[in-house]
């Protein structure tokens, strides 16, 4: 820790982790002439370890962006926070010490899995995380077409079911990652065995209920990945090429290149970090082919998998007195193609509906339908309660009738800070579900309101017959 404080780049923060000071200067683009002395600081840094830190200052002075076209915002962002990203990269040893991290030995030996329904975030943690505090990742339920793409292009292991790890020691600690709600929580997870969390997200009613104290590291950043790298850096831990990809693409994932408005100036400097750490030629080509391979998995996707791949549960309290809590589905499809998605409407209505018929604490269901390219979303309305609330949240103009509507969300593309923060301000200032339908809810002869007359049914069984993987399909 004292070793820590002398460094004169870091400061001391009040969330008790380490923090370079911001120490950016604006520099002139070098001309395409530099290429080859760019390359050579580039050749230097990988042969010759010693003089590692004047390579990168070489390199750095001759930076520039990609390729002779408009530069993106991802680009963009690269390039302003290059110097940031450097400063960071210096405090990664450039070769594996071998010395056990003993700063967190709670965290030793211990499970890190994130949520169900996983993402490339909880992977890319679970694996970071593990390395960084000697324990050992693992999966909560199986892995999307990006998630697979990135493990592939970065030669990274799948992590192994958490359910088996437990199975084989029972009283083995667990770290979540990317999650501490008790909804995303894997049932094979004791909450007696949890000892740490590492997040980025709102603490909201349902979170986990420890009987001792635990490890926390929460911060209000876009991507839980660019926690984890920034902790290496700050640890001065050795961070393998196989695990910084990972950790890249999950930040690319979650920040939607750096344009969600999730994004913060740390997730930037770390993707900044990371290129450098990692020598990436075009980064936007790196988050095109994820994106694709995202956007791939969709199309094969049945009706039940696009409503239930990614959904959370969110609790809102409204009522003059706050005693009223309204329970809401809200999940998301992101997207290079939204069209594609929105073609299918028509059977995505029926499993929405199908989600408040299964449980009967869910109020309404949401799914929005974000396109990551035009960063704009379009809001599946499944029933009265839901245009009533949308409207309330959102406002806007229904297109559709009242059981099957889309409302046009322009700008919106944030399920943490765009959608959930409006319905919060929405259910706080009076929303209540439309009267008329609650009658109905009430009346003895009556099952369900109108609006939840067309509703997918039968059995959910996995179906072989086109991938070996299998789909979750519905069976009479």
């Amino acid at each position: 820790l004292k070793h820590h404080l002398s460094h004169p780049g870091f400061s001391s923060a009040a969330s008790s982790c380490f923090l370079p000071a911001r120490a950016h200067h604006p520099r002139p683009k070098a001309s395409r002439s530099s290429q080859h002395t760019h390359a050579r600081a580039d050749f230097l840094s990988r042969r010759v370890p010693s003089i590692r830190q004047a390579a990168m200052k070489l390199q750095h002075s001759t930076h520039e962006t990609y390729n002779e076209r408009n530069t993106t915002v991802l680009e963009a962002k690269v390039e302003e926070h290059w110097d940031e990203g450097a400063s960071l990269l210096k405090h990664l040893p450039g070769k594996k010490d071998g010395q056990p991290n003993m700063f967190f030995p709670e965290l030793q030996g211990a499970i890190f899995c994130g949520h169900v329904v996983t993402d490339l975030d909880s992977i890319a943690g679970s694996i970071g995380a593990a390395h960084l505090y000697g324990g050992v990742p693992a999966r909560a339920s199986e892995i999307n077409t990006e998630t697979e793409f990135a493990l592939e292009h970065w030669g990274a292991e799948l992590p192994v079911p958490v359910e088996s790890l437990l199975q084989a020691t029972p009283e083995r600690n667990v770290c979540l990652v990317d999650f501490q709600q008790q909804s995303q929580l894997n049932k094979s997870i004791p909450m007696g065995n949890i000892v740490g969390i590492i997040d980025h997200h709102a603490l909201q009613s349902n979170t986990i209920v420890t009987e001792k104290p635990i490890f926390v590291d929460i911060r209000p950043w876009g991507c839980m990945s660019s926690i984890i790298a920034h902790n290496y850096a700050v640890q001065e831990r050795f961070l393998p090429k196989h695990i910084a990809g990972m950790l890249l693409s999950a930040i690319l994932s979650d920040t939607l290149n750096l344009r969600s408005p999730t994004t913060t100036t740390w997730d930037e400097r770390v993707v900044a970090m990371l290129v450098q750490h990692l020598k990436v030629s075009d980064v936007n080509e790196l988050a095109a082919r994820q994106f694709r391979a995202k956007s791939h998995s969709l199309s094969l996707m049945t009706p039940y998998s696009l409503v239930n791949g990614d959904v959370k549960m969110f609790k809102f309290n409204g009522g003059e007195d706050g005693a009223t809590a309204y329970t809401v589905a809200y999940s998301v499809i992101e997207t290079t193609d939204a069209d594609a998605s929105l073609a299918r409407a028509a059977d995505i209505f029926p499993e929405m509906r199908a989600v408040k018929l299964a449980d009967t604490s869910v109020d309404a269901v949401l799914l929005a339908v974000v396109d990551i390219v035009n960063l704009t979303s379009t809001l599946l309305v499944c029933g009265r309660i839901e245009g009533s609330l949308a409207l309330a949240a959102y406002g806007g103009e229904l297109e559709g009738d009242e059981g099957d509507a889309l409302l046009k969300l322009p700008g919106l593309v944030s399920r943490k800070k765009d959608f959930i923060p409006a319905l919060t301000k929405a259910v706080k200032g009076g929303w209540v579900p439309p009267r008329s339908v609650v009658e109905e809810h009430l009346k003895p002869d009556l099952k369900r309101s109108r609006s939840m007359a067309n509703v997918a049914k039968g059995k959910v069984v996995v179906d072989y017959t086109e991938e070996p993987s299998g789909k979750l399909v519905r069976r009479e």
